[in-house]
């Protein structure tokens, strides 16, 4: 299962066809000058949608489309279990996750069903072309094991008994409904919700605090539009960017100015400044007041250092008594 090797017949050349080279040349302009090579993943993909496996020439000639070294496209292509060295079934390539999880779930039972129903080892596709497959690597839907990948789709919480139904749909021709294959929603519990049971799942309602309110015909502060009284703000995406969520940044600034008529960005320069210590360890405004009763001739109430540059004139540590 670890070992991925090429297979041993090869065609002898690849090309893309006209809409797949236009797709390609598309993906790789999307990288920068120099990064190119980041697009051998989806132009692998694109190869193997359009022959069914990825062949040798195929790597040889994304190598030199992406000016990247072909030993370099060979180590993408054997290290991610999605892309097929050889050829697969027409109609259906069942993927068996055989780790750990889907091993104690029953992926014993799945591969015995393939060994009996497709072919009895892996990567043998049948007679007629139609179906293949092998055992892989985790797939990432452990909470939902045992599962298969069939191409694109995952079939999750299997049985020998549901497995075959998705493998006889597929050699008709259809395509079975991916996902869970019991009643359960994604990786929800089986069964259905356990705890928050008492919760009203119904539209969420906006309880954001509502704009201050203003005199009739006035603008809220930092918007640039005249609202009633007390009107709330329709939500900001503050993870999109753009003009509309700086226009809500201001608004927010304003706001904040109006209810305490400061500016809550000085307030906060002016408490980070309050409590940050000079090279001596007194605080700013510690020592404003020392060097202020040092103009006047007033006591600062504080001694004179050790020349020595060590502890102050206070008992050392240890030491218990004062020098």
């Amino acid at each position: 299962m670890a070992v991925r090797r090429l297979a041993e017949e090869q065609p002898e050349s690849f090309a893309f066809t006209a809409e797949n080279q236009a797709w390609a040349e598309r993906t790789i302009r999307k990288f920068p000058e120099g990064r190119q090579a980041s697009a051998v993943i989806p132009l692998l993909w694109r190869v193997q949608e359009q022959e069914g496996w990825v062949t040798k020439p195929a790597m040889e000639s994304i190598a030199a489309m992406l000016g990247m070294p072909q030993i370099r496209v060979l180590e993408v292509a054997t290290f991610y279990t999605m892309f097929h060295l050889a050829p697969v079934g027409r109609k259906a390539h069942v993927q068996v996750c055989g780790t750990t999880p889907c091993m104690l779930r029953g992926a014993g039972d799945l591969i015995e069903l393939c060994k009996s129903r497709i072919a009895p080892h892996p990567h043998e596709v049948t007679a007629d072309g139609a179906l293949s497959w092998e055992e892989v690597e985790c797939l990432g839907a452990c909470v939902n094991a045992p599962m298969v990948q069939i191409f694109k789709d995952t079939y999750e919480d299997l049985t020998p008994e549901t497995l075959a139904a998705i493998i006889d749909a597929f050699e008709r021709g259809e395509t079975p409904r991916p996902g869970p294959q019991i009643d359960r929603q994604h990786s929800a519990p089986a069964g259905g919700p356990t705890t928050l049971t008492t919760l009203d799942w119904g539209v969420e309602e906006d309880v954001r605090e509502p704009a201050p309110a203003h005199a009739a015909g006035t603008e809220h502060p930092g918007d640039g539009a005249a609202a009633p009284p007390g009107t709330p703000r329709t939500a900001v995406d503050e993870t999109a960017g753009g003009e509309e969520f700086a226009a809500e940044v201001e608004r927010r600034k304003g706001r904040a100015v109006l209810r305490t008529g400061t500016d809550p960005a000085a307030g906060e320069a002016a408490a980070q400044k309050k409590g940050r210590p000079d090279p001596t360890g007194r605080s700013d405004e510690a020592a404003s007041r020392a060097m202020g009763a040092r103009a006047e001739g007033k006591p600062t109430g504080e001694e004179e250092a050790p020349k020595d540059g060590g502890f102050p004139p206070r008992e050392r540590r240890g030491r218990g008594k004062k020098e």
